[in-house]
């Protein structure tokens, strides 16, 4: 590039050298001694999640939900050892449409039950992108007051492509934290509506979060996660919208009757209330304790916990066979084949899965 100033005409003036810009890393950083993160041993693990060490826990819990196979049997031991402190806590469900105001209600809610004294852990199941496989990860955000509180614990997890509404691990996570000595856990879904069914078959009440204004009986109609729900509450009934929120409240009723009873013989209830201004807070939470000494008086909460038990048995089979079909070496090398056989129109899907599976079969 020619400078104007290196010409003869401008002889006369002096220009200075410029410096060198600095480079933008640190020449130095790598040379740098950086702390390696400590490996614990299952039974350090289990000592410091018995203790109550949140940071531990942490830790913990994502190394269950790490994918690695050598992570996954440290995890395991890890809740084999957590079962006997586990089992002693209230699990609640909470779930509701996008923007129904869950993460603001569980705030509320959660400072409502800390009142009584006790350790509240919320474990908040965020949606992943079906792209980036990323995850925002942001619900602890509108957990103000409760993120700060010394007795609760809030640990947000990916959905990870997980369907019916929780993470993979969820079940897991709530062994941990109830061995950590969390005797109230909340479990929030990630809110796509009326498929999240997974969690119900791990929390003892099902608290369903409804707007007004989202359809009359027919939308109660719909079967699912409707009749799973122990509970609904109709939130953001304030200002204007509480002779709104009334009249959702009867339309629900109305279809809660064309359901068959309950196996608990509990009758769901239907409610009112405002997270934002704390309207209506204890009734709901009067309901839910009802509820637990109402089924733990006759019988039904223990023969739920063994449901939920042999529930995820069948779960836990069922991911292990699947990860051992796509981790055996012969499957792996003729996945990619069939693929490209299937997408050039060669063969059909269901052809080309049983191939692979009877190549499986015969070669246990």
């Amino acid at each position: 590039m020619e400078h104007p100033e290196n010409s003869e005409e401008y002889k006369g003036l002096t220009v200075n050298k410029g410096v060198d810009q600095p480079v933008t890393v640190n020449p130095y950083l790598s040379s740098r001694k950086r702390p390696k993160r400590r490996v614990f041993s299952a039974g350090e693990y289990v000592e410091g999640i018995v203790k109550g060490d949140v940071t531990i826990l942490s830790q913990a819990v994502t190394l269950v939900e790490s994918v690695k196979p050598e992570h996954q049997a440290l995890a395991q031991e890890v809740i084999e050892k957590c079962l006997p402190y586990s089992g002693n806590s209230m699990r609640i469900g909470i779930s509701g449409v996008p923007g129904a105001g869950k993460s603001t209600s569980i705030d509320v809610f959660g400072l409502h039950v800390l009142e009584r004294g006790g350790k509240l852990a919320v474990l908040a199941i965020d949606p992943s992108s079906e792209r980036s496989k990323g995850s925002i990860l942001g619900d602890k955000t509108r957990m103000e007051k409760l993120s700060v509180h010394p007795a609760s614990f809030i640990r947000p997890s990916p959905s990870a492509g997980s369907l019916g509404g929780v993470a993979r691990k969820t079940r897991e996570t709530i062994i941990l934290c109830e061995a950590a000595g969390f005797d109230k856990i909340f479990v929030e879904t990630v809110g796509v509506g009326q498929s999240e069914t997974a969690v119900h078959s791990m929390v003892d009440f099902f608290l369903l979060i409804q707007l007004a204004g989202t359809g009359d009986e027919l939308q109660g109609i719909k079967r699912g996660i409707m009749e799973m729900a122990d509970g609904i509450i109709i939130n953001k009934a304030d200002g204007n919208n509480i002779e709104k929120a009334k009249l959702a409240a009867a339309h629900f009723r109305n279809a809660l009757h064309l359901f068959p009873a309950p196996e608990s013989g509990w009758t769901p209830q239907v409610l009112t209330y405002s997270g934002f201004y704390g309207i209506g807070i204890k009734e709901i939470w009067d309901m839910v304790y009802q509820y637990i000494d109402f089924v733990k008086a006759n019988g039904y909460f223990e023969y739920r916990r063994n449901e939920q038990a042999k529930y995820w048995m069948y779960e836990t089979i069922n991911e292990h066979l699947r990860d051992n079909f796509y981790q055996n070496p012969l499957i792996a090398g003729m996945l990619e084949e069939q693929e490209k056989e299937v997408l050039q129109g060669h063969t059909t899907s269901f052809a080309a899965a049983r191939k692979l599976l009877d190549m499986y079969m015969s070669h246990r």
